[in-house]
Protein backbone atom coordinates (compact mmCIF):
# COMPACT_ATOMS: atom_id res chain seq x y z
CA UNK A 1 0.00 0.00 0.00
CA UNK A 2 0.82 3.69 -0.09
CA UNK A 3 1.59 3.75 -4.09
CA UNK A 4 1.71 6.82 -5.61
CA UNK A 5 -0.36 7.82 -8.25
CA UNK A 6 2.53 7.94 -10.82
CA UNK A 7 3.37 4.83 -9.89
CA UNK A 8 2.75 2.53 -13.36
CA UNK A 9 2.61 -1.32 -13.07
CA UNK A 10 6.20 -1.60 -14.75
CA UNK A 11 7.20 0.58 -12.04
CA UNK A 12 5.98 -1.60 -9.45
CA UNK A 13 6.93 -5.02 -11.33
CA UNK A 14 10.86 -3.58 -11.47
CA UNK A 15 10.79 -2.38 -7.70
CA UNK A 16 10.25 -6.00 -6.89
CA UNK A 17 11.92 -8.54 -9.74
CA UNK A 18 15.28 -7.96 -7.87
CA UNK A 19 13.90 -10.21 -4.97
CA UNK A 20 12.66 -13.29 -7.15
CA UNK A 21 10.76 -14.61 -10.15
CA UNK A 22 7.31 -13.03 -10.26
CA UNK A 23 4.25 -14.94 -11.03
CA UNK A 24 1.83 -11.93 -11.00
CA UNK A 25 1.61 -8.33 -10.58
CA UNK A 26 -1.59 -6.55 -10.53
CA UNK A 27 -2.88 -2.63 -9.57
CA UNK A 28 -6.51 -2.63 -8.88
CA UNK A 29 -7.56 0.23 -10.91
CA UNK A 30 -10.35 3.20 -9.62
CA UNK A 31 -12.01 3.26 -12.86
CA UNK A 32 -14.20 6.66 -11.89
CA UNK A 33 -10.83 8.48 -11.59
CA UNK A 34 -8.84 6.74 -14.00
CA UNK A 35 -5.68 5.73 -11.98
CA UNK A 36 -4.94 2.64 -9.66
CA UNK A 37 -6.25 2.71 -6.29
CA UNK A 38 -2.79 3.44 -4.45
CA UNK A 39 -2.12 -0.22 -3.56
CA UNK A 40 -0.69 -3.77 -5.50
CA UNK A 41 -0.76 -6.96 -5.59
CA UNK A 42 3.00 -8.93 -6.28
CA UNK A 43 3.01 -12.82 -6.44
CA UNK A 44 6.10 -14.51 -6.29
CA UNK A 45 6.99 -17.88 -7.81
CA UNK A 46 8.66 -18.96 -4.28
CA UNK A 47 7.29 -17.89 -0.35
CA UNK A 48 11.06 -16.96 0.29
CA UNK A 49 11.18 -14.39 -2.08
CA UNK A 50 8.41 -12.74 -1.05
CA UNK A 51 9.18 -12.86 2.14
CA UNK A 52 12.59 -11.31 1.29
CA UNK A 53 10.48 -8.44 -0.50
CA UNK A 54 8.37 -8.19 3.14
CA UNK A 55 11.34 -7.78 5.33
CA UNK A 56 13.54 -5.51 2.52
CA UNK A 57 10.59 -3.18 0.96
CA UNK A 58 7.86 -2.70 4.28
CA UNK A 59 9.03 1.04 5.27
CA UNK A 60 10.97 1.92 1.74
CA UNK A 61 10.37 4.76 -0.50
CA UNK A 62 9.14 4.94 -3.64
CA UNK A 63 8.18 7.64 -5.92
CA UNK A 64 8.45 9.57 -2.39
CA UNK A 65 5.93 7.40 -1.12
CA UNK A 66 6.73 5.39 2.10
CA UNK A 67 5.65 1.64 1.10
CA UNK A 68 3.36 -1.00 3.24
CA UNK A 69 4.36 -3.97 2.19
CA UNK A 70 3.14 -7.22 3.59
CA UNK A 71 1.06 -10.66 2.86
CA UNK A 72 -2.28 -9.80 1.22
CA UNK A 73 -5.44 -11.03 3.33
CA UNK A 74 -8.58 -12.44 2.55
CA UNK A 75 -11.46 -9.79 3.25
CA UNK A 76 -12.19 -9.57 6.83
CA UNK A 77 -16.29 -9.89 6.52
CA UNK A 78 -15.76 -12.56 4.61
CA UNK A 79 -14.06 -14.56 6.75
CA UNK A 80 -16.84 -13.87 9.59
CA UNK A 81 -19.83 -14.46 7.64
CA UNK A 82 -18.66 -17.14 5.23
CA UNK A 83 -19.13 -17.50 1.81
CA UNK A 84 -21.74 -14.99 -0.41
CA UNK A 85 -23.83 -17.83 -1.32
CA UNK A 86 -27.16 -17.98 0.96
CA UNK A 87 -27.47 -21.34 2.39
CA UNK A 88 -31.14 -21.73 0.80
CA UNK A 89 -29.13 -21.10 -2.48
CA UNK A 90 -29.61 -24.77 -3.21
CA UNK A 91 -32.52 -27.46 -3.02
CA UNK A 92 -30.06 -29.36 -0.48
CA UNK A 93 -30.82 -26.80 2.51
CA UNK A 94 -34.84 -27.27 1.15
CA UNK A 95 -34.09 -30.91 1.52
CA UNK A 96 -33.26 -31.10 4.56
CA UNK A 97 -35.44 -29.21 6.28
CA UNK A 98 -38.36 -30.51 5.07
CA UNK A 99 -36.30 -34.11 5.48
CA UNK A 100 -36.83 -35.10 2.21
CA UNK A 101 -33.84 -37.05 1.32
CA UNK A 102 -31.41 -36.82 -2.06
CA UNK A 103 -31.03 -39.60 -4.52
CA UNK A 104 -27.40 -40.19 -2.88
CA UNK A 105 -28.98 -40.24 0.43
CA UNK A 106 -31.87 -42.69 -0.94
CA UNK A 107 -29.46 -44.99 -2.60
CA UNK A 108 -27.13 -45.36 -0.03
CA UNK A 109 -30.30 -46.15 2.44
CA UNK A 110 -31.30 -48.86 -0.34
CA UNK A 111 -27.48 -49.84 -0.59
CA UNK A 112 -27.28 -50.88 3.12
CA UNK A 113 -30.73 -52.72 3.25
CA UNK A 114 -29.63 -55.10 0.73
CA UNK A 115 -26.86 -55.57 2.64
CA UNK A 116 -28.62 -56.21 5.79
CA UNK A 117 -30.72 -58.60 3.66
CA UNK A 118 -28.01 -60.52 1.91
CA UNK A 119 -26.39 -60.85 6.20
CA UNK A 120 -29.83 -62.26 7.41
CA UNK A 121 -29.74 -64.81 4.50
CA UNK A 122 -26.51 -65.80 5.75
Amino acid sequence: GGLANDVTLAMLRAAMIPFGPLKTVDMPMDYTSGIHKGFGFVEFEDADDASEAIYNMDGSELMGRTLTVNLAQSNQQQQKLGDHKAIWSTDDWFQKQAGIEGKEEQEQREASKQDVSTLKEQ
